[in-house]
């Protein structure tokens, strides 16, 4: 795979991050969400993230979105406000190039360079690839919740990743 520029996300790059968060949420149990949310309403929430001063990527490849990450404050009391959760999206026919190594690696400069404490992942269902990639980025194992969330008529877990920043 050619190179791919990691960059922060602009309004014009939500239509492929839409489609991409998509793809997860019909299909997979990496997101507890149960309605993809439209363009509008990812813009929304990209401007959320950029408001707190956190980090929202995309990966560019020839010039189309392959994959998005951001980071958002772990709970929402100010107490929390140096903890952050990532969230990281890679297109499926893209997974296992590097993609998501690179842009968690971006991520967690970005963090860094906003002053944050710890960054946490949380992670729905099966899923070795996000705990292998989240692993070779120095996060360690810190909980598992059973039964955490509900979809496909199925009681999904949830582990818990953390590293400090």
């Amino acid at each position: 795979m050619e190179t791919c520029v990691i960059r922060p996300a602009t309004a014009r790059d939500m239509p492929a991050a839409a489609s991409i968060y998509e793809h997860f949420v019909r299909t997979s149990t990496a997101t507890f969400e149960l309605i993809p949310p439209d363009v509008t309403e990812m813009c929304r929430r990209r401007r959320s993230v950029l408001e707190r001063g956190l980090p929202y990527l995309v990966a560019e490849l020839e010039g189309y979105i392959v994959g998005y990450t951001y980071a958002t404050q772990f709970r929402p009391r100010e107490g929390y406000r140096f903890t952050v959760e990532d969230s990281i999206y890679v297109r499926p026919d893209c997974v296992g190039y590097g993609v998501g190594k690179k842009l968690l690696g971006d991520l967690i400069r970005g963090c860094q360079a906003a002053g944050c404490h710890r960054m946490i992942a949380c992670i729905c269902g099966e899923n070795p690839v996000s705990v292998a990639l989240h692993r070779s980025m120095g996060f360690e194992v810190v909980g598992n919740m059973p039964e955490a969330g509900r979809k496909f008529d199925q009681w999904i877990d949830m582990s818990m990743m953390q590293r400090g920043l």
